[in-house]
Parts: C-alpha cells; structure tokens; sequence
C-alpha cells in the first residue's frame, strides 16, 4: 500500500453526514486506508462499463469492506427502487458507508432522492443534503430537482 493521504486517493471525498462518505473512483490504494479510518461499507454507483480494467468488488473485498453496487449510468437509473436501495444500505450498514460513483454527482442526486422518499427530509432538506453529498452537475440537478418539485434556480441576467 502506498503512504499517499486517504484524500489523494480518493477524489472529491465529503462528508455530508456522520457515518456517511461520498466521492468520485477511489484509487485501488485507498481502501485499506478507507477501512483503516472506519469505513465497512462501499456503495459503487458505476455501472462495469465505466471501470472495465478494475475488479472493484475484489478490491474493496480484499480491504475487508463490504461491497454493493448499484450501477448508475445517468439520470434514467435514479430510480425510486435504486433511491431506496442505496438508502436502506446506507442505513442497515454497522458503521460508516462510502457512496462514490467518478465524481460523486451521482451519489449526491440519488442520496438526496433516497433521503425524501423515505420521508427522512422534506424534498428542499434533500436536495441541499444531495449537493453537500456531491450534486453539482446542471442536468442531475435539474432531474433531481423536478423529482422533488422544487423550482429551477433563476437563470442569470
């Protein structure tokens, strides 16, 4: 393993919330030093196609974490049952979770519509819990949020 800080092998990492960690493709050097910090659980939202040369499952499992994957190829897969699935996961797992996807944009839109479909938080709650997971992108934050029924932001003069 290399000395290399948790936060250069692992682009864009936050922390919206206690127990919860998200990011863009953590380098394969980074999950022992995930698990070292505490982490137990990776949620991947890339679907295979995106990492064809990686063995994510086999990486994280070596590391001694627990794996799920839930690909996300864009606005399409932020399903209903995608959004409760990461979120049960999120929530059943014994200590702190990390979601990533290449930029986290991903991982912030389907957390924040996890977070309102559970009734966890009202939609504009779960839409600021999204961006602080890693929404930034204009077209998932469109998507997520017509899905929640917030208005566009005005455009700029």
């Amino acid at each position: 393993m290399s000395d290399a800080p948790v936060s250069i092998a692992v682009p864009g990492l936050r922390s919206p919330r206690p127990g919860l960690l998200t990011a863009g493709q953590p380098d394969a050097i980074a999950w022992p030093a995930l698990a070292a910090d505490g982490v137990v659980m990776v949620i991947n939202l890339r679907p295979p196609s995106e990492v064809p040369e990686r063995d994510l499952r086999a990486e994280v499992g070596a590391a001694g974490l627990a794996y799920h994957a839930i690909p996300i190829a864009g606005a399409a897969d932020l399903t209903e049952s995608n959004a409760r699935e990461l979120w049960r996961l999120v929530h059943e797992a014994p200590g702190t979770v990390l979601v990533h996807c290449s930029t986290a944009n991903r991982a912030g839109a389907l957390l924040a519509l996890g977070a309102a479909d559970a009734g966890d938080m009202s939609p504009t709650d779960a839409f600021a819990f999204g961006r602080s997971a890693g929404l930034t992108h204009p077209a998932l934050d469109a998507h997520v949020r017509e899905r929640l029924g917030i208005a566009p932001e005005p455009a700029d003069d």
